[in-house]
């Protein structure tokens, strides 16, 4: 299944940023995470998106996959399962699982109903700011396969934000973009060097040129800049931007949200 046949091009993503999972410092309890995450996501569909990706923002200091307690599956799976029920059965939901746990992701989401994954990591390792991450496809399609999951689609980043990237400079971005697609990647994630930082253009055209992937926008897109990207964009992923103060951390400001889609509204009108 491709990824225009769920998520239509010019789609708009917003991030649903859960609050701290049980056992991370911070933690309110699941009845306050889950009342913010529906707060969001009301918000975000109020402001006109055409889906939603949650992920663990703020579990920080993250862990690797394989020192996550059952806790975290069962704790997303829960919330998953009830923004599912939320929002009914034909909007697009996916998820990402922080740090590069995109087989519990594909768990999680089996389990929950929802679309496609976000997965870092998927080809050639790298340094994050959280410890080294292995090139992960090999394992994620098995698994995929092995729970019969096969329908979830994978969005997978190419040079990942909050990275080092030294070891595979003598790769072009064009390069690790066409291996993400011999890699059974559904799409591709362009960002930023950080959270909140646009992608540059060259590398969303090089992006675009490389493979025939939809290519997402993952980072730093707003309404005031959305309009440079032209027609190269499959679907924008957007947070801090429809943040209120455009600060991650805090809820989701419908204005923004409003404002955004308008930009891309504006943009489409005109191709």
């Amino acid at each position: 299944m491709m990824t225009h046949d769920i998520i239509p091009r010019g789609s708009i993503i917003g991030m649903v940023h859960l609050l701290p999972l049980p056992g991370v410092p911070g933690a309110l309890g699941m009845s306050a995470l889950l009342d913010r995450a529906l707060s969001d996501v009301d918000s975000l569909l109020a402001g006109g998106v055409e889906g939603l990706l949650i992920e663990n923002m703020h579990d920080f200091p993250c862990v690797r996959e394989r020192e996550m307690g059952p806790e975290v599956a069962a704790s997303l799976a829960v919330v998953g399962g009830e923004i599912r029920r939320h929002v009914g059965p034909q909007l697009p939901l996916g998820l990402q699982v922080l740090f590069a746990a995109n087989r519990t992701a594909v768990a999680v989401a089996a389990a929950a109903g929802l679309n496609f994954i976000r997965a870092e990591g998927w080809t050639y390792g790298h340094l994050s700011d959280k410890g080294w991450v292995e090139a992960s496809a090999g394992a994620v399609v098995r698994y995929r396969k092995q729970i019969e999951a096969e329908e979830i689609l994978v969005w997978a980043d190419v040079k990942k934000k909050h990275a080092s990237h030294a070891i595979t400079a003598d790769l072009s971005l064009a390069e690790q973009v066409a291996n993400i697609a011999l890699h059974r990647a559904d799409g591709v994630v362009i960002t930023g060097a950080t959270t909140g930082q646009a992608p540059s253009l060259e590398d969303v055209q090089a992006a675009t040129a490389a493979s025939s992937l939809p290519v997402v926008l993952g980072s730093g897109v707003t309404a005031q800049n959305i309009s440079r990207y032209q027609d190269l964009w499959h679907a924008v992923i957007v947070g801090s931007s429809v943040k209120e103060g455009g600060d991650w951390r805090q809820p989701v400001d419908q204005e923004r949200v409003r404002q955004l889609v308008e930009a891309r509204d504006a943009l489409l009108t005109c191709e």
